[in-house]
């Protein structure tokens, strides 16, 4: 069997970007093997110390939802220009902007590391949210995989959005811990047979928003992730909060398409663009006030 033409006929499509296709492959087999053990798809987003941004090429209008560019709200600060060959337009960003994107890439640069002892605690500090009456036996255990993880070791899992999807969370469970528990244990809603695994959705989601966002150019080159850096000027969690609206707002539509586990890919595209609406409302001025964020709660 072509696992690749098979791979892009399921609609699993939005991992075209910077994804390392044994592993896509290998989901598939235990898929249709019936090998259902928690395995699911992780968009791999490869991270590099150091990366010099200024030559990178970036294809991320189409890597999750392909959108169009919203001109319907006016951005203050901010001035279009247009590369030289380059038919998408960059934005010129404030001091404050600069250094708020600066500081997110620097997170977005981290890789997960087992070895680390920082990266160790955060594993077990989300264990300890998700499951306070469940002790965790070791940081490599069957246990995980009853939060969503492809298998004993969630480090692996960790290659799709690297130590921020982590951080992402932990936030999530910190923050809004009744809508975190609501998701990790689909307490809401008339619930399909095949459900999308938690955890690994929440990787992809800290991908996704890496790649609408346009978080890895030097400058944004939508007015989708020129906004995104005004809010982040203003709230420098506005990533992580950005990240939990996110989540809720996806469960939200696969609750309302009647998605099951291989309309994953479709789930993400409509919330995507949901979210890009949302984002350009002219009424919107923080990421508090996106409609959205009433979908969450403490």
């Amino acid at each position: 069997m072509n696992f690749i033409a098979l791979y892009k006929c399921v609609g699993l499509d939005f991992l075209v970007d910077s994804i390392f296709y044994c592993q896509i492959e290998d989901m598939l087999r235990r898929y249709f093997r019936g090998g259902h053990d928690g395995g699911s798809f992780v968009a791999v987003r490869r991270i590099s110390q150091g990366l010099d941004r200024s030559n990178a090429c970036h294809t991320t209008d189409e890597a999750v939802a392909g959108s169009t560019a919203w001109l319907g709200r006016s951005l203050s600060c901010v001035c279009v220009q247009r590369k030289e060959g380059d038919s998408r337009p960059s934005f010129d960003l404030t001091p404050a902007e600069e250094d708020c994107l600066q500081r997110l890439q620097n997170r977005l640069d981290i890789a997960y590391d087992s070895s680390i002892p920082e990266h160790q605690e955060a594993l077990k500090a989300l264990w300890k949210a998700a499951f306070p009456e469940e002790e965790l036996n070791d940081l490599i255990s069957e246990q995980w995989k009853e939060m969503g993880w492809q298998g004993k070791d969630p480090s692996t899992d960790f290659r799709g959005g690297g130590f921020i999807s982590l951080e992402n969370l932990l936030y999530f469970a910190r923050n809004f811990q009744k809508s975190f528990q609501d998701l990790l244990r689909k307490q809401e809603g008339d619930r399909a047979m095949w459900e999308y695994p938690f955890a690994v959705a929440g990787v992809n989601i800290t991908f996704m928003l890496i790649q609408m966002l346009d978080l890895e150019a030097v400058k944004p080159r939508s007015f989708v992730g020129a906004t995104f850096l005004k809010f982040l000027s203003e709230n420098e969690s506005a990533f992580d909060l950005l990240y939990c609206i996110t989540f809720k707002l996806m469960d939200h539509q696969w609750l309302a398409m009647h998605a099951s586990y291989m309309d994953f890919n479709t789930v993400m595209k409509s919330t995507r663009r949901q979210l890009e609406r949302e984002l350009l409302q002219d009424n919107v001025n923080r990421i508090e006030e996106l409609p959205s964020y009433g979908l969450l709660t403490r």
